[in-house]
């Protein structure tokens, strides 16, 4: 186990009505009583890094946690691209260098505690899971993003770091929003009916899962193509709440560093897309107020690159998170670069886990490094092109392998088109001669874009538009 450093150390359980309990940890100690549902609960003064410690808890018994450490613990959330662990998804999805990664995760300086997938319509107040060490046994289904990041804290800070992965592949952001923080702002509704729609289905899904089974077998005998069918998800996974209540409200009482999140593919779809720029900042707001310890660090994934179908809008979901960067103290990891086009589940978790860190290492740690590529500031006119301007650039704007290349430009009617870009100092100037008067300027508005700028520091600038709205899907 991993205890939050330099906070007040939370310890709750149960007991008898009534039963006195005492808790301690390196020579401090705290008595009280369980309330009339046999729950008890503790702080004890804050501890700076260390350990191995001993905690004991006695009442009319006596229970002893061993190998406890001291250090920063980060909680690790989302979809499949943060599940996805060092063994990879056999026959699915593979992580690059995975049999090297595994040989070599004998990490002492890491505890690993992965939460089971679990959907409920209530708050769960416990989980059936225990902290381990950090081994390659224990690492290979352990989410390779979250192990790559606490491998380079670790080793960067000098600190037990504690990981808690609570992941469920292909799920939206909604389930992982409590009922509170979905209820509290009636922008969100919407998710309901979204919700309501889904449900309305279920009681034909066999018999749609039947009529596309017999459409694919046709097409197999006929030797033609097979018609596109959607992924029909387990819609418990899907309920708005649902996994908050499930895998993150059993936590919330467990201080933490901070978070980091890789989700947003799920949400791409056409109906969920536009809704992600009130969902997204919804979740950090909601977690935040859950935890009770203000605006911790919540660094995210930008989704990377997928050609996926035309069902999904992968642009207009980067863009909201894009602008989630304006709620306080969040950083976003751009991975527009490491993606792959004819896959989800990009191989490469090693950088995702590497900018994540940088992220940490500046927001959380306080160190003066670069941790971000390019960042959209604004655009202005330029004559008859458009002039936009970054931060994050103070090393240097490239292209790499010639020209800037996904940049289009636009008029006061929306209609973007391809545009010549090139590098002018700390901006890109960008224009076509078919819009002679633009007012509009975006970068890599696809779902796989084709894009190639980068700041000194070799971090990728992230896909934006400079339009005040995002986009429709």
């Amino acid at each position: 186990m991993v205890l939050q450093r330099d906070r007040p150390i939370h310890l709750w359980g149960w007991a008898d009505p009534g039963e006195q309990v005492t808790a301690a940890l390196n020579g401090t100690k705290q008595t009280t009583r369980a309330d009339d549902l046999g729950k008890w609960s503790v702080w004890l003064a804050p501890e700076q890094a260390g350990g191995p410690y001993q905690v004991t808890v006695a009442g009319t018994n006596t229970i002893t946690l061993d190998d406890v450490m001291i250090g920063d613990v980060w909680f690790a959330s989302g979809q499949s691209n943060m599940e996805l662990p060092l063994i990879g998804f056999p026959g699915s999805a593979e992580l690059q260098n995975s049999a090297e990664e595994i040989a070599h995760a004998n990490q002492p300086q890491l505890r690993l505690l992965h939460i089971h997938e679990k959907a409920s319509e209530y708050r769960v107040d416990d989980i059936d899971t225990t902290w381990t060490d950090c081994t390659p046994q224990t690492a290979a289904t352990f989410s390779a993003a979250a192990y790559f990041f606490g491998r380079d804290i670790a080793e960067k800070e000098h600190v037990t770091v504690g990981l808690i992965d609570s992941t469920w592949g292909g799920t939206p952001a909604e389930a992982w929003i409590s009922l509170e923080g979905l209820s509290a702002d009636a922008s969100l509704m919407p998710v309901f009916a979204t919700w309501a729609t889904m449900t309305d289905q279920q009681p034909d899904m066999p018999r749609i899962v039947a009529k596309e089974k017999r459409e694919e077998a046709q097409a197999k005998a006929t030797g033609t193509s097979a018609p596109w069918h959607p992924w029909h998800p387990n819609p418990a996974s899907w309920a708005p709440a649902a996994l908050y209540n499930g895998m993150v409200a059993p936590v919330v009482n467990f201080p933490i560093r901070g978070v980091i999140w890789y989700q947003g593919e799920t949400n791409s779809a056409l109906d969920r897309a536009a809704m992600y720029e009130r969902v997204f900042p919804a979740l950090i707001r909601d977690w935040r107020e859950q935890w009770r310890q203000g605006d911790f660090p919540f660094l995210y994934v930008q989704i990377s690159s997928f050609r996926s179908t035309p069902h999904e809008d992968w642009a207009v979901v980067r863009e909201a998170q894009r602008r989630t960067l304006g709620v306080a103290n969040t950083a976003m990891a751009v991975t527009i670069d490491i993606g792959n086009p004819d896959n989800v589940h990009p191989a490469d978790k090693q950088d995702v886990g590497a900018r994540l860190a940088l992220a940490a290492r500046a927001l959380s740690y306080g160190e003066k490094v670069e941790y971000s590529g390019p960042a959209f500031r604004k655009a202005t006119v330029d004559g008859t092109a458009m002039r936009v301007w970054f931060d994050h650039a103070v090393s240097g704007l490239t292209a790499k392998g010639g020209e800037p290349t996904g940049f289009e430009v636009a008029g006061a009617d929306h209609k973007f088109v391809t545009a010549t870009a090139h590098i002018d100092g700390d901006s890109i100037v960008a224009s076509n001669a078919a819009v002679p008067e633009p007012e509009y300027v975006r970068y890599g508005w696809q779902n796989a874009p084709v894009v190639n700028l980068f700041n000194g520091a070799g971090l990728p600038a992230s896909p934006f538009t400079s339009e005040k709205r995002i986009p429709q899907p």
